[in-house]
């Protein structure tokens, strides 16, 4: 659904079942998404008929126009310690992790405002994989190990080796 669609009054008539949502993000998202549609240069909407479309109360989003943008330091040294927590564990730290050294560097947080925090900062955890090469225990049937990996050769052209690729 197109926000023409939506603005058109002859396809407005309809009423979409109970729980659908324009946008299926936060609050945050719409309303921010409410600003920049109205601030646009290309076409000016008005807050009222964007609200309405997104579902959100006018006097909300006035509110959350007139909030208090700033961050406080506090936050702001929280955030940067989340940070050199998750960059210490080279990315695979998650939110408990995150938290319980956090904590232990003296900044008490819970694992809620550890992922929370994450999320914001856009810090994901991410685990190094399991290396997949195993090494061979038996021998393959119809190729021998000739050399039994035993590479040290003495002379040139003693044993040769190389991948084989046969085509259809």
């Amino acid at each position: 659904m197109n926000l023409r669609s939506v603005t058109n009054p002859c396809t407005r008539k309809r009423n979409p079942k109970k729980g659908y949502r324009s946008v299926d993000v936060g609050l945050h998202e719409q309303l921010s998404v409410i600003e920049k549609l109205s601030q646009s240069d290309k076409r000016c909407y008005s807050i009222k008929l964007l609200c309405e479309i997104f579902g959100v109360h006018r006097s909300s989003y006035k509110y959350w126009c007139k909030r208090d943008k700033r961050i406080s330091p506090e936050t702001a040294k929280l955030h940067s310690q989340v940070k050199e927590v998750h960059r210490q564990s080279n990315g695979s730290a998650g939110a408990r992790s995150v938290a319980i050294m956090t904590t232990n560097n003296g900044y008490p947080l819970s694992r809620y405002l550890a992922g929370n925090i994450m999320k914001k900062l856009d810090l994901v955890s991410c685990q190094l994989p399991i290396h997949a090469y195993k090494k061979a225990t038996q021998e393959h049937v119809a190729i021998p190990n000739i050399l039994g990996r035993q590479f040290s050769v003495t002379e040139p052209d003693q044993a040769w080796c190389g991948d084989v690729y046969l085509d259809g």
